[in-house]
């Protein structure tokens, strides 16, 4: 049980060299108002006269204090001469030739003997940090003292709680001060040492108050009762010290405190220590063995002892859990860079393996949250550009004055006996270019899904990249570039397979319909819907009362144009034109669909081959060629910053860690009993 205390200290100045509280250490935190006689009740523990004294608020930082017991001087020279049994180095301290002394954490291998110069380095370093005129920080100053007349005890002096506001302390100082102390015992391992006055009334005791915020059952709370001697004539502090006032679960104990007098006359502790004792035996006698400085120490020793033992399973619990995070955080970040070449190998070969992966849908890394990579190609050729040409209509934009006035267009001067092929080559190849646009767009798709890829892999795959932010920036540019230069050229491809189409209208396909049946068709049908005589004869009539526009005269005040699309309701087709155009229609709807279902299947093949494909299979070489060379490899592999700033936190955090499961594991289960 003895070393458990030692054990929290070497704990707590692990954690204090990496400035973290990632783990909330046992500690004894004293707390009460401004003048209740905190410090006096820690120099009380020590037996040495060495904090800040004075009138007003004087501790104005936090001070973290750990009385470390160590043998008299005389047995650690005899020990260190070799006679007598081998202490542990640890705490035989070898090269200190005084039997107390003190050890600041900012003043670093530099031992302080005189008690009195510790005091001035804790008002030095309370002036530097929060000036010279009663501001408050809550920085803590951490002083361990050594001595072979104290027990082992790790304490936290606070600034008293106060109301107004005094030099230049700002108007909030009563709310700064608390929060300060709340963010103390907050700590659910950490004992509340509250320390109120006897000649003030309980009830309105500030320390107490703040203590049943965090610690309302009041299973971490130790109640001091100081200026026991200052009560009023007549008066006495027992039904107080026995609890009958307000319980305190941990106790009651009552201290007398140096006088002011006392402090200017430099009374020894040791004179006001047996003073107290005497005061104690005659005004409290049955309470003067659980009374006093000593018993407090003592009472502290064994509370923080058995606070640390119910507390140490689950710190254990804690650092180890915390060393397996930081050693993940630290994997991430990787190791520093030793040779430049094999690194921005490794690093540009992974890069490149993951980007022909995600195409593939290979990659470690899958979203869930939407496609990327080769599901989104594959989705954008049968989907978007699938249904795409699918929406697209045979003969969409086209009317049938738009069909006649292409026949009467190739048939020049010559009226017509049959439909001219000049007509419908003319017409389905209009229909043919539409299919250029989305054939584009596609292309267009894909460059876009490829330079998604590029973000994709260096975020979520190749963590390394995220390290150098310049081989990052680089290898986008290289990536993008490639893509840029394939990208005109799988445009051209995909304008090529449509003007091939254009260029020879191949009427002789196998899933072309024959014209002459088209046309067999179209008569026959028009046969059954009309009666014949009466067919040929209104056909006549027709023929006779309405001229040809643009062969006769046109009628008075009104001119039929075939071109003018804006009055074709003034334009009535006679039956041979009705036949003309549908047999035109089914032939540019037949052929159409022939060159869609091609130009659907080819363009596809087209962009795999000349884009797709070609970047998987050049993406290595490009990028090695191009940022392989010994005049970047310095300037590439540079770290940013934060990646660097970082790993070092995290290395120095994880070996924090380590040591403090090191210091822990030592500790045997037989040791907590």
């Amino acid at each position: 049980m003895e070393t458990l205390i030692p054990t929290i200290n070497r704990l707590q100045e692990v954690f204090l060299t990496v400035g973290a509280e990632v783990v909330q250490l046992p500690q004894i935190v004293v707390v009460g108002s401004q003048s209740s006689g905190k410090s006096s009740v820690l120099e009380s523990l020590v037996g040495r006269d060495f904090l800040p004294r004075g009138s007003g608020i004087v501790t104005r930082r936090p001070l973290v204090l750990q009385l470390v017991n160590v043998a008299p001087l005389q047995e650690r020279l005899k020990n260190e001469n070799g006679n007598g049994v081998k202490q542990n180095a640890q705490i035989s301290y070898p090269g200190v030739k005084a039997e107390e002394w003190g050890t600041f954490l900012h003043c670093k291998n530099q031992v302080f003997t005189d008690f009195q110069e510790i005091r001035h380095e804790i008002e030095a370093e309370t002036e530097r940090n929060s000036g010279d005129n009663k501001g408050i920080s809550p920085e803590p100053i951490y002083l361990k003292i050594f001595s072979p007349k104290v027990l082992n005890l790790t304490l936290v002096d606070l600034p008293g709680i106060t109301k107004v506001p005094v030099g230049d302390q700002p108007e909030d100082i009563e709310a700064q001060v608390q929060e300060m102390i709340l963010s103390f015992i907050s700590n659910p391992n950490c004992l509340i040492l509250a320390v109120s006055p006897a000649n003030s009334d309980l009830a309105t005791s500030d320390a107490l108050k703040l203590a049943r915020e965090v610690d309302t059952d009041g299973r971490r709370t130790l109640l001091v009762i100081s200026k026991l001697d200052l009560m009023d004539a007549g008066t006495d502090a027992l039904e107080v010290l026995l609890g009958r006032v307000i319980p305190v679960r941990l106790g009651i104990i009552g201290v007398v405190n140096r006088s002011q007098h006392d402090i200017n006359t430099q009374k020894s502790l040791e004179d006001s220590m047996r003073d107290e004792q005497a005061y104690l035996q005659r005004h409290y006698p049955s309470l003067a063995s659980r009374s006093g400085s000593r018993h407090l120490a003592k009472t502290l020793s064994r509370l923080l002892m058995h606070h640390i033992r119910d507390c140490l399973p689950e710190l254990k619990t804690r650092v180890t859990m915390l060393s397996a995070q930081y050693q993940v955080r630290l994997n991430g970040y990787g190791q520093p860079v030793e040779d430049h070449s094999a690194t921005l190998l490794q690093i540009v070969t992974k890069f490149a393996s993951d980007y022909c992966n995600t195409i593939e849908g290979t990659a470690r890394y899958i979203q869930t949250s939407e496609l990327c990579g080769g599901a989104r190609i594959c989705y954008i050729f049968h989907e978007t550009f699938g249904r795409t040409l699918q929406s697209i209509d045979p003969l969409g934009g086209l009317t049938e004055l738009d069909i006649l006035t292409a026949i009467r267009n190739a048939t020049g001067p010559r009226p017509a006996l049959f439909v001219p092929e000049v007509s419908f080559e003319l017409l389905v190849k209009r229909q043919i270019k539409r299919l250029e646009e989305p054939s584009m767009r596609c292309v267009e798709l894909v460059h876009e899904e490829l330079q998604r890829i590029i973000q994709h892999c260096s975020s979520y795959s190749t963590q390394e990249l995220l390290r150098f932010p310049k081989l990052h920036d680089s290898i986008v540019e290289v990536v993008t570039g490639l893509l840029r230069k394939r990208l005109p050229i799988t445009n051209e491809m995909v304008h090529h397979l449509v003007s091939i189409e254009l260029a020879y209208i191949n009427t002789k396909h196998p899933d072309f319909t024959d014209a002459a049946q088209v046309s067999a068709s179209v008569n026959s049908q028009q046969a059954e819907a009309l009666d014949g005589g009466k067919r040929w004869k209104n056909e006549k009539v027709v023929e006779d009362r309405v001229p040809a526009a643009g062969f006769g005269s046109p009628s008075k005040g009104q001119s039929i144009n075939l071109l003018d699309t804006a009055v074709p309701a003034s334009r009535k087709l006679s039956a041979k034109e009705q036949r003309d155009c549908e047999i035109i229609q089914r032939l540019i709807k037949c052929y159409f669909l022939i060159v869609r279902k091609s130009i659907q299947d080819s363009v596809p093949k087209t962009v795999m081959h000349f884009l797709v494909n070609f970047v998987k299979e050049h993406l290595q070489s490009e990028l090695v060629g191009q940022l392989y060379k010994q005049t970047l490899l310095q300037e590439l592999l540079i770290e940013s910053e934060d990646t660097a700033q970082q790993r070092t936190e995290v290395a120095q955090m994880l070996e924090a860690l380590q040591k403090a499961n090191n210091i822990i594991c030592e500790i045997r289960e037989t040791h907590l009993w």
